[in-house]
């Protein structure tokens, strides 16, 4: 299967190309360039942006379906709205869970990685916890929390079967550099998150071998100028990658301006931190078993704590532009490339450029999703699209 996007600009993390075309084939990005020879179906791409496909590492749900779950169905379900936001890959977020470690969701993940549903692609898990603090332990309760050790960290491991991609931890807590080094040695992100780490503990935390900070700002002591905390640690680590929720509430825009100015584009990561009531602006839902609220576009437990997010990675993507003062190709390496950098998938994942994956988003010129592309094929479509297909360009190919 083929498909040819027409005078259309390009934007990644490299730059935008204007007036190009771009041939997607065989799941992959065939070539870029005005002179590349057509094939497939040929769509008109004037006014339309050709994005790489959007990438959210850290999300709970979204569309009414939750991803920490022992239902597979709640994930493919996900995955055919997520696509509805630009999402053309994502990571199935697990928690923590009452008395136990979350074996049967990890599990439940891994059969739905496997199945390789349709829609957006699940890349593997993040494991948000249970290896928090409790002092930062945010809207996860204290019954779900545990202590590091080598044996669970060997079960964790065995249970993902390879598909562990990213783990948030505490890096002061009992245990905790000894898991970051197994777990940095099997492959995994470690990501420094729910912690009351002091500046001294995030450093160490990142020479045991972590290269990521969780939602910066939030659940984390704050960077003080005699007490930079983990933030302080984080820009003093140039290898490292920060999590920013991009909705404006979680993070004041004023202190996501900072950050991104702090670390530079590249090494920001755009995340929706999203709940199952994502793009929803009122009513209740629950998270894990937690009711909840929507309020005015704000997620809340019952307590009125502000939980997850409502945001989509399209209105992220918007937001960072709005906010940060950055340009679109700036905002694309945070919402893409950076992400499949967390991910390990950043050869093939994250920019537009031959023999990447076909995964992309067009946008129009207000920068609203137009089409998601995963593979080479269209998952999603708004009903202008179709319009879009030149009638003399199905062919054999």
């Amino acid at each position: 299967m083929a498909l040819s996007l027409d005078r259309i600009e390009v934007v990644d993390a490299n730059g935008t190309t204007s007036e190009t075309r771009v041939v997607l084939e065989d799941r992959k990005i065939k070539s870029i360039g005005a002179d590349a020879p057509p094939q497939g179906d040929v769509i008109d791409g004037n006014g339309f942006i050709a994005l790489p496909g959007f990438i959210d590492i850290h999300t709970h749900g979204g569309g009414g379906f939750e991803l920490h779950t022992s239902e597979p169905e709640q994930i493919r379900s996900y995955a055919d709205w997520a696509a509805s936001t630009g999402v053309t890959s994502f990571l199935i977020a697990a928690v923590g869970t009452p008395g136990r470690i979350p074996d049967v969701e990890i599990e439940t993940a891994v059969k739905a990685i496997e199945s390789s549903p349709p829609g957006a692609r699940p890349l593997g898990i993040h494991l948000e916890g249970p290896y928090i603090n409790p002092a930062r332990r945010g809207a996860h309760p204290t019954d779900w929390l545990r202590s590091p050790s080598p044996d669970e960290t060997e079960q964790v491991l065995d249970l993902a079967q390879g598909h562990l991609r990213v783990v948030t931890l505490a890096p002061e807590l009992p245990g905790a550099l000894e898991m970051i080094r197994r777990l940095v040695n099997a492959g995994v992100t470690v990501s420094l998150g729910h912690t009351d780490a002091t500046f001294q503990q995030a450093l160490d935390g990142f020479a045991a071998g972590a290269s990521q900070l969780t939602h910066c700002f939030n659940a984390m002591p704050p960077l003080l100028h005699r007490a930079p905390g983990p933030l302080g640690a984080l820009v003093e680590i140039d290898r490292a990658m920060g999590e920013l929720i991009c909705d404006g509430v979680h993070v004041e825009p004023a202190a996501m301006k900072a950050l991104v100015n702090m670390l530079g584009s590249h090494r920001v990561i755009a995340i929706t931190d999203a709940l199952p009531a994502a793009g929803k602006q009122a009513g209740p839902f629950s998270f894990n078993g937690q009711p909840a609220h929507v309020e005015g576009g704000v997620a809340r437990l019952a307590d009125g704590t502000i939980t997850g997010s409502v945001l989509t990675m399209d209105q992220a993507l918007r937001n960072l532009i709005r906010y940060c003062g950055v340009s679109l190709s700036q905002a694309s390496a945070m919402c893409s490339r950076n992400p499949a950098v967390a991910c390990g998938v950043a050869d093939h994942k994250g920019l537009l450029l031959p023999g990447y994956d076909a995964d992309l988003v067009m946008l129009d010129r207000e920068l609203k999703l137009v089409a998601t592309i995963r593979a080479g094929e269209v998952i999603y479509a708004t009903e202008g699209w179709h319009s879009r297909i030149l009638p003399t360009s199905r062919r054999n190919t």
